[in-house]
């Protein structure tokens, strides 16, 4: 066996290292991905080798990720690497996932392992253990992915999340459904007319009469309003994090920035909101937005979150003084799902709807016509029927005269 070569000071040197009397410099020698011999130096040799254990780190990385021997941790935090460009909100989604996963003996498995009917047992476990239908589509939406990139790159043999959930776990999301016209009505005398939330009327009326984000709302400027020509520019958002720090961002998609026409009576709430905004000292700014026409009665900002409380405190207060003529769930977003619904069952262009709801794919709008109920189809059926007959008995008449 050769003798191990040692430096100056009588230490052993490892493979790769060595040591040159002639400058006193220690070197590691190293493969890198595509086989070419690079090399590291240092006068130290303890310097030296933290370099080596982070060259060397990085090649066992690669070599464990080809061999499929990664975690399902390491391989979910591997594919958000990837993702630099990618809003807050989508941010705070990918990081609430993988606090999920790490949380989970499955996370801590070799990819290599992950069977499909694996991945589709463990949805199962999660949702008895009370994880609901919208928070396993979440997982999924980060996990389908990250395994799909190992398969493209031939370190799996088959992605084991690409199923569909509901082969597996019951969808037990709550359907928005949009109001019909009575319970529209009924919702909004209780607002206009309820000494507590009457002030919030005018909010709820933009709401129903926009079908705009609640988001979207809160972000509304201003500079966003044009009276003269009655129409609101929407292209931005206002959010708060769990930090309580306030962040403007872009609208939800590309073909969320639109224009919207004011109705008369969005036109007259938008000018009684404008008309109460709060003297302020010192205007609030964010991300270089000022003017928002939307405060909460300490004078800060509204979010959706405030919009959101409106909605539930006005019906928890409305449902006890109404026992006997219930209301279904009404958020803002069922707001925004009753525009849209309305609109559509007026006839309204599929594409002119799109672009008011700022969707980007035209089925989420098409979906909306399948929520239309019953009484709906019915009364156009008729209605249309009863003209169809009304003209040819017009016709008719006309030819016998």
């Amino acid at each position: 066996m050769s003798e191990r070569r040692k430096d100056l000071k009588g230490r052993v040197l490892k493979e790769g290292e060595g040591y040159r009397k002639s400058d006193g410099l220690y070197s590691f020698r190293y493969k890198d991905p595509k086989g070419k011999v690079k090399a590291v130096y240092s006068r130290d040799l303890r310097d030296l080798r933290e370099k080596e254990q982070k060259i060397l780190d990085s090649t066992d990385d690669g070599i464990d990720y080809a061999a499929g021997q990664i975690t399902v941790i390491e391989l979910v935090e591997r594919y958000l690497s990837l993702k630099q460009e990618v809003r807050r909100n989508t941010r705070v989604g990918y990081n609430f996932v993988l606090n999920l996963i790490e949380k989970e003996d499955f996370g801590y498995r070799q990819i290599c392992d992950i069977k499909p009917s694996a991945a589709q047992k463990w949805f199962i476990h999660l949702h008895k253990e009370g994880k609901g239908y919208s928070t396993l589509t979440s997982v999924r939406g980060v996990l389908k992915p990250a395994f799909q990139m190992a398969y493209e790159e031939d370190i799996i043999r088959r992605n084991p999340f690409d199923f569909i959930i509901t082969k597996y776990v019951p969808n037990d999301s709550k359907r928005r459904n949009a109001l019909t016209k009575e319970q529209t009505e009924t919702w909004m005398d209780f607002i206009r007319n309820d000494s507590t939330f009457s002030k919030y009327y005018d909010e709820f009326v933009v709401l129903l009469g926009t079908g705009m984000r609640v988001s979207e709302f809160c972000g509304l400027t201003l500079k966003d309003l044009d009276f003269e020509h009655r129409t609101i520019r929407v292209d931005h958002q206002l959010i708060r994090d769990r930090h309580s720090e306030y962040y403007v961002e872009k609208t939800k998609t590309e073909c969320g920035r639109r224009l919207i026409p004011m109705t008369q009576d969005v036109y007259k709430a938008l000018q009684n909101i404008v008309r109460r905004i709060p003297k302020q000292k010192k205007i609030k700014t964010v991300n270089g937005y000022s003017g928002f026409i939307l405060y909460d009665k300490y004078h800060n900002l509204k979010v959706a979150l405030h919009i959101e409380n409106e909605f539930r405190w006005g019906l928890a207060k409305y449902t006890k003084l109404h026992p006997d003529k219930p209301l279904p769930h009404i958020t803002p977003h069922v707001f925004r799902h009753t525009f849209c619904t309305n609109m559509a069952a007026a006839g309204m262009d599929v594409k002119v709807l799109q672009y008011l709801m700022g969707h980007s794919e035209i089925n989420v709008t098409m979906n909306i016509y399948t929520h239309i109920s019953y009484e709906r189809a019915s009364e156009q059926m008729l209605n249309l029927v009863d003209r169809m007959e009304k003209s040819d008995e017009k016709q008719l008449s006309t030819s016998l005269e």
